[in-house]
């Protein structure tokens, strides 16, 4: 039987470690730098809406107030890279009857510190704490990152409605779509499982998805979607519409406004 010449078995396996090194290397950049790829602070904006201030651990977290003095209130958790203060308009007139609370994660909008999804569902524990004082029935829109947010703070607080929109099942799913050759559940320090949530969860729901979603596939919103008995949830799917653009259809409103008016 033949056999590779010594030296091309060197070389073979020369190759094998180079690709094994690279492979190791650029999964060690996958591990550190995570958190760079998950999370976008954003700059704070300067605003003559009213906000507030809550302290935890060690931290000052900056919400926008709006329509202060309503019976019920709705918190707002944002995407990884949304300046919740673009919402501020649009929901001063889809919500009059609620009073708004617009959140800033740890590093956005002038909070302090660096995100992570415990210290983000501490904080948002905190906010809901302080807000179900003065309100009657607390409410919770999440979008994109803050759907995993809103899925957590319903399972763990009595929350009226919640509405996820464009969600996903985890990071972690998303992640190993995007990374196929590396073990994400393995790697991710920050897994945003919503999915194990759900049994928790008592909350009337809605999901509002965008049919043309670049970011997350729409088959992790679908995941998430079947994972709750299918009379606690609505699904509504908004057409030509994408991750980012979704806000922009007149039915996005639509929804929101009959889901929180009922």
């Amino acid at each position: 039987m033949a056999t590779l010449p010594i030296n091309w078995l060197i070389k073979i396996n020369t190759i094998i470690i180079y690709c094994l090194l690279i492979y190791a290397f650029i999964g060690a950049l996958l591990f550190i730098f995570q958190r760079k790829f998950l999370y976008f602070p954003t700059e704070e904006i300067l605003h003559s809406y009213d906000k507030e201030s809550i302290s935890n651990e060690n931290e000052t977290i900056e919400i926008i107030v709006l329509n202060k003095g309503q019976e019920d209130a709705l918190l707002y958790f944002g995407g990884n890279a949304e300046p919740v203060i673009y919402n501020a308009d649009d929901f001063l007139k889809a919500f009059p009857m609620h009073t708004v609370y617009l959140f800033n994660y740890r590093g956005y909008g002038g909070s302090s510190g660096t995100p992570t999804e415990q210290g983000i569902y501490s904080d948002a524990l905190v906010l809901f704490d302080r807000v179900k004082k003065k309100h009657a029935q607390v409410s919770v829109l999440g979008r994109s990152l803050g759907s995993c947010v809103g899925a957590y703070l319903a399972s763990e607080r009595p929350v009226e409605k919640l509405a996820l929109v464009t969600p996903f099942d985890s990071i972690k799913n998303v992640a190993q779509d995007r990374f196929v050759l590396f073990p994400m559940f393995l790697l991710l320090k920050d897994k945003f499982d919503s999915v194990k949530r759900v049994k928790k969860i008592k909350a009337e729901i809605i999901a509002i998805i965008a049919e043309n979603d670049e970011v997350i596939p729409n088959k992790y919103s679908f995941n998430l979607i079947k994972a709750f008995p299918p009379e606690k949830i609505t699904g509504k799917v908004i057409k030509d519409a994408g991750h980012n653009d979704i806000s922009e259809n007149p039915e996005y409103y639509d929804y929101l406004k009959a889901f929180y008016k009922d």
